[in-house]
């Protein structure tokens, strides 16, 4: 298991495999963050999250617009007051196997497989920080998802 994760515990990375709508933010070359919902997986032992979106969308162009190895970016997610963040550095993958792993992650998580999109990418993170308190109790509105 990653070492960043792991250090949050157990709980942690049980809170991150529940369905949540997360939020992701990169920096617009400008450097303004750009915050968009995503759907997130997070792998814990590769220390990796990963968000699967369309090529054209404004969040990949502000990745591709950053130096290689230099697109700062952080996922999060909040349940009442439970809440995570993930910060890394984020590279876009469009090779068919990682595309499809990531769609694979995504339908387990969200229990729903997105149609096939030939314009389909994955916003790949190596995380190097791992923010966040799970510890309180869960929302009512999580619990009557689960």
């Amino acid at each position: 298991m990653h070492a960043e994760i792991h250090r949050k515990g157990n709980g942690y990375l049980e809170f991150w495999n529940e369905y949540h709508l997360c939020t992701l933010t990169t920096l617009r070359p400008d450097g303004h963050p750009h915050v968009v919902p995503v759907g997130v997986t997070v792998d814990a032992d590769a220390g990796v999250a990963r968000v699967i979106t369309r090529k054209s969308s404004r969040k990949v162009a502000n990745v591709q617009a950053a130096l290689p190895g230099q697109a700062r970016v952080a996922v999060c997610q909040v349940d009442g007051g439970r809440w995570a963040t993930l910060e890394g550095t984020a590279e876009v993958r469009t090779d068919a196997a990682a595309v499809d792993d990531a769609v694979t992650r995504y339908g387990k998580r969200y229990r729903r497989t997105p149609a096939p999109d030939p314009e389909r990418v994955v916003i790949e993170i190596t995380i190097d920080r791992a923010m966040g308190h799970v510890d309180a109790p869960r929302s009512k509105v999580s619990d009557a998802a689960a």
